[in-house]
């Protein structure tokens, strides 16, 4: 996410000016500068009021418009009431405290899909890395450099490895052989 943030001058006619770009801008505009992480500030231009938050209100007004899906009712509703300031503060809150987590939720799917994309670039730690029952990625030191020779060590070390493994396989899944039972004693006839 970027770090800047866009100053817009809303003006008594409802336009806004984007005063880092020198041009004027729409809601659609200034929505996707929110939706590519930058931050945005609206400021009335005679005031110097903020009032950035009924600008993005706009925004998710003009967008519900535009769509079947919007806010749940529920929310809506709760929203309304929570006129008084300890309502308010709570609702505040608790949507903030949400969106943490749904972000953290898809920071964590990201890292996830680092880590696989790393595992398939690097097939060979990665399978050394389980042979010896490390969790990925590994946490230790990076490994040397990749060479022709350290890969075919790597490679004759993996099929050894391999070899031993399907050795004791098959001694777990080996059939017993049934106990060898004692010959018979044959009766005489005395």
């Amino acid at each position: 996410m970027n770090n800047q943030t866009v100053l817009i001058k809303k003006y008594t006619d409802r336009r806004l000016y984007d005063t880092s770009a020198s041009r004027y801008v729409t809601l659609e505009d200034i929505a996707g500068m929110v939706r590519k992480g930058i931050d945005v500030e609206v400021r009335d231009r005679r005031s110097g009021k903020d009032v950035t938050s009924i600008t993005l209100t706009q925004i998710i007004v003009e967008d519900a418009r535009d769509r079947e899906s919007t806010l749940p009712l529920q929310l809506l509703r709760e929203i309304i009431r929570a006129s008084d300031r300890a309502g308010h503060d709570f609702i505040s809150w608790y949507l903030t405290s949400t969106l943490e987590l749904y972000q953290k939720a898809q920071e964590k799917v990201r890292t996830g899909i680092v880590d696989a994309k790393t595992a398939v670039s690097a097939p060979f730690d990665f399978v050394r890395g389980l042979l010896a029952g490390q969790t990925w990625p590994p946490t230790s030191a990076p490994n040397p450099p990749a060479s022709p020779a350290n890969d075919s060590v790597e490679v004759e070390t993996l099929r050894r490895r391999v070899e031993e493994l399907e050795a004791r396989l098959a001694k777990v899944n080996k059939p017993a052989k049934p106990a060898r039972r004692a010959p018979r004693r044959k009766r005489s006839k005395n």
